[in-house]
């Protein structure tokens, strides 16, 4: 059997966000072809990755200690002012310059996310052919974001994104084959593999909706933050005013993170056991995203939950989806209230959206359509 390396900055297992959904369904695919080996940075205090990772997918797994980090608000301040003054991309510095635990020679070697693009240099004489997984296109992200913060955080988030478009330049075209979730980041890039994002399949749940609408995702991450808070202020109001018995619930993990004001008809709560099941509950699913990069799994969970689905033109952007057929497309506060109002409103018009969107999910966007695209590539 042929030998395949990943190299990833998160382990996979347990899969508790889109990252690691991603990254799984590629090892999952990889570990029906190759005896696979994997490489895995670890933060202090976390628990051991080698005890998550299913044993029938991998040979070994190498762990990188990484060294402690504090996440104060001092110290973040100090080493966003060192990637400023250095002109790095965040999060390169806090994966890089490790030695990595390379002991045999590999058919194909895959780094997931850009943090890791680095050790393409280490891994050049050790695999035939060296994969790079891109989740996002960092200078994309970091650009879109600045756009949605102050004078000061504008400054520095462009400053990252012109660091990381450098990087971009000097790495990528040194890959063999580059992976990316959706046809508009190939173009952004001039280069790529399409591979999209995908979940599991499930059936369809059998849910007794309840009076609510759900934003999901991970709230540590920083455009889901600004579409809560950005939500919260402006759209939400004119929603609740509207439709006096319907709730508003935040669902993902590091609810902290957000710090919005106590609301009677607000419900944040932790991570979800079960988001899928958790959505079909729900009435609608929002996206106000105001930026990002990549394609969201937030939209790809509530099509196969059979939810229906409003978002901004950015959230829903690479998923190939119908605005008014999959779901709704709004960018402006009044116009994200009025569509969401029109599907509380309009029974009609949710089971259709449901019905097109679950359509969409099973027809695009589950590990087997994703595993058939990387064996028609070669992989």
């Amino acid at each position: 059997m042929p030998d395949a390396l990943i190299v990833c900055p998160e382990a996979p297992y347990p899969i508790l966000g889109g990252g690691q959904l991603r990254t799984a369904c590629l090892l999952e695919y990889l570990s029906s072809r190759y005896a696979v080996d994997v490489i895995v940075f670890r933060e202090p205090a976390a628990p051991d990755p080698r005890a998550s990772l299913p044993a029938n997918l991998v040979r070994s797994v190498q762990v990188v200690d990484l060294p402690y980090h504090s996440k104060s608000p001092a110290a973040r301040a100090l080493r966003n002012l060192r990637r400023f003054v250095q002109g790095t991309p965040p999060l390169m510095d806090r994966f890089g310059g490790f030695p990595l635990p390379i002991h045999r020679g590999y058919d194909v070697a895959v780094i997931e996310h850009f943090w890791c693009a680095p050790y393409l240099h280490a891994l050049r004489g050790h695999a035939a052919r060296i994969v790079l997984d891109l989740h996002n296109i960092e200078s994309v992200l970091l650009e879109r974001s600045a756009a949605a913060q102050g004078s000061f955080g504008r400054t520095l988030l462009r400053r990252f994104a012109g660091a990381s478009r450098r990087s971009e330049a000097k790495l990528l075209p040194r890959f063999d084959t580059l992976l990316v979730t959706s046809e508009d980041d190939r173009r952004t890039i001039g280069a790529g593999v399409v591979w999209p994002n995908t979940i599991p399949y499930v059936p369809q749940p059998q849910a007794q909706k309840r009076d609510h609408i759900v934003f999901s995702g991970n709230m540590a991450y920083h455009p889901n933050i600004d579409a809560a808070r950005h939500f919260a202020s402006a759209t939400w109001p004119r929603i609740r005013e509207t439709n006096p018995s319907v709730k508003w619930r935040v669902a993902g993990r590091n609810p902290e993170a957000l710090r919005l004001p106590p609301e009677d008809r607000v419900e944040i709560t932790g991570a979800l056991t079960d988001p899928i099941a958790e959505i079909a509950t729900a009435r609608a699913a929002v996206v106000p995203l105001l930026s990002g990069s990549g394609t969201r799994f937030k939209i790809i969970e509530a099509w196969a939950a059979g939810t229906p689905v409003i978002s901004t033109t950015i959230g829903a952007e690479g998923l190939g989806a119908t605005p008014g057929d999959h779901l709704l497309i709004a960018d402006t506060p009044a116009d994200f209230a009025a569509a969401v109002t029109a599907v509380l409103n309009d029974e009609a018009l949710a089971d259709r959206l449901a019905t097109a969107g679950r359509q969409h999910y099973e027809a695009n966007f589950t590990w087997p359509i994703a595993w058939k695209m990387l064996e028609e590539v070669g992989l």
